[in-house]
């Protein structure tokens, strides 16, 4: 009896380690999919109008939206997701900047999502 009473909780010990592990690596998924960023930096190093300003701001909140509901899928269709999403923030960014802007923030957008493992 004590012996199936110990191979009980080693085996319920070893159940929660394993599931502690799994939320902590969906949680740390899920943190490299906020693309929140400091939009007075943003602007200052893109050089932007106080129209750019606001626009970029609201294309922004829109991209950062749609990577936190990739994150929320399976790796294949968040990897579609993803792409779909810069995609649009790339087409919407082409618009309003100019191409000097556009240049930089494209290397920007590259190095985050590079630094944060998404690429």
């Amino acid at each position: 009896m004590k012996k199936i009473v110990l191979t009980i909780v080693a085996l319920m010990s070893m159940t929660m380690t394993f599931a502690e592990n799994e939320s902590a690596a969906n949680l740390n998924t899920t943190e490299a999919y906020n693309m929140t960023v400091n939009m007075r930096q943003l602007a200052r190093a893109l050089n932007l109008s106080n129209d750019q300003v606001e626009s970029v701001a609201e294309v922004h909140k829109t991209f950062s939206a749609e990577m936190m509901f990739a994150a929320q899928y399976g790796k294949d269709e968040r990897a579609k997701m993803m792409d779909k999403a810069i995609n649009k923030d790339l087409a919407y960014m082409n618009y309003i900047l100019n191409k000097d802007q556009y240049r930089k923030y494209l290397r920007l957008l590259n190095v985050t999502l590079v630094n944060r493992g998404l690429k």
